[in-house]
């Protein structure tokens, strides 16, 4: 039988390496407010705040961002190993956030320390696990918040098989899984998106796409807007900017109901932009260009709620300086909590390695005790 490629005639193109991908398109997505602070319209999507709520969602991205440069700061003067900020995330985690119901249940990343804010998470508890004194924190059962997952895009999975294990309760609970535009790449993420698919479990994929996975840009994950990868696995998607916290909170409300109706997953893609390292161990001067940050720091999500609350009259300069003073209790609490955290069990990572002990684990565990030995007897 005569193959198919030999019946074709041979390609003699020269390759000289890796096409460039085409220039990226200009985002269209669900805004309501834009980086002015002004109030837009959407024919699919609308919400009508009452000047509380707003003063709700400001109060809750400004009190996070505090946390956030503070756990930074600590980080920095060495009372945690690491940090992951949330800078300039938090329209789509406050978003998002308060859109959820007491009984829908939260997969995070390791980011979401917003997310962790408005399910009621004592922010000092975020801190435990960054200094490595605990192995999370917090019940995930009291605020129906996980644990903080560090491997990419598991996640994913985990919030697939609870969402479906609710559906067969027969509650009319939703799941929400956050994850970042790397691990959309993630084969956990790519199954996830089938098995929810299939079985019509009620779950929101909640991707914020912050531009870089670590120091590798979006067009190196897709050549297409990563929403429309929803479509391929038979459920919606839809792109919102996520520097918006009234359409992150419009869009969410709005895919969380339809899983309680039975109508299975949605996939959001929050259009957003990490401001900080992607860690604290990170150094984005090293892959992005200082003008890229600046022309997002101009549609910072604070900001523009900020101008907005002013320009309607529903906030006042007292109200602003209540807060500033309120976020600055919030870090001295921070501060002294983790002031009051035990030093790091050096030795704590030997320990639930293998059930029943293993010889090759005894054998580091001695030398690394050794190790530290030494330090001592120097010092003397």
């Amino acid at each position: 039988m005569e193959s198919t490629a030999a019946s074709k005639p041979r390609r003699t193109t020269k390759r000289a390496g890796a096409k460039k991908p085409p220039p990226a398109a200009k985002p269209e997505f669900v805004q309501l407010l834009t980086p002015e602070g002004k109030r837009v319209e959407h024919p699919d999507y609308s919400i009508d705040l009452s000047a509380d709520e707003l003063r709700g969602l400001y109060r809750d991205m400004v009190l996070t961002r505090r946390f956030d440069a503070e756990a930074t700061a600590l980080q920095r003067q060495g009372e945690l190993g690491l940090w992951a900020s949330l800078l300039g995330q938090e329209a789509a985690q406050i978003g998002s956030g308060r859109a959820l119901r007491d009984d829908d249940y939260v997969f995070p990343t390791y980011r979401e320390h917003g997310v962790a804010w408005c399910r009621g998470v004592d922010p000092t508890n975020l801190l435990g696990m960054f200094r490595g004194v605990n192995n999370g924190g917090w019940d995930p059962n009291s605020n129906n918040f996980h644990l903080y997952t560090i491997v990419i895009g598991s996640q994913a999975l985990h919030a697939t098989g609870y969402a479906m294990g609710a559906a067969k309760d027969g509650t009319d609970s939703a799941v929400i899984a956050y994850f970042g535009d790397g691990a959309s790449s993630q084969g956990d993420v790519a199954e996830a998106f089938t098995f929810s698919a299939v079985y019509n479990a009620p779950v929101v994929f909640f991707c914020q796409n912050n531009q870089w996975a670590i120091s590798e840009p979006t067009e190196r994950q897709t050549r297409v807007p990563l929403y429309q990868r929803a479509a391929g696995y038979g459920f919606p998607g839809v792109r919102v900017d996520g520097n918006d916290v009234l359409a992150c909170l419009a869009v969410t409300r709005s895919a969380l109901e339809r899983a309680r109706r039975g109508e299975g997953p949605t996939l959001v893609e929050a259009f957003t932009y990490r401001m900080g390292a992607h860690t604290t161990s990170d150094d984005p001067s090293k892959y992005r260009r200082d003008e890229e940050r600046e022309a997002w720091e101009a549609k910072d999500p604070i900001l523009r709620v900020k101008a907005y609350m002013v320009a309607e009259g529903v906030a006042d300069e007292a109200y602003f300086a209540e807060l500033e003073q309120e976020s600055e209790t919030l870090g001295l609490r921070v501060r002294e909590a983790i002031r009051l955290m035990p030093d790091p069990d050096t030795m704590a990572i030997f320990e639930n390695v293998y059930a029943d002990g293993h010889a090759l684990v005894d054998e580091e565990r001695a030398q690394f005790a050794a190790y530290q030995a030494s330090f001592a007897e120097e010092g003397n």
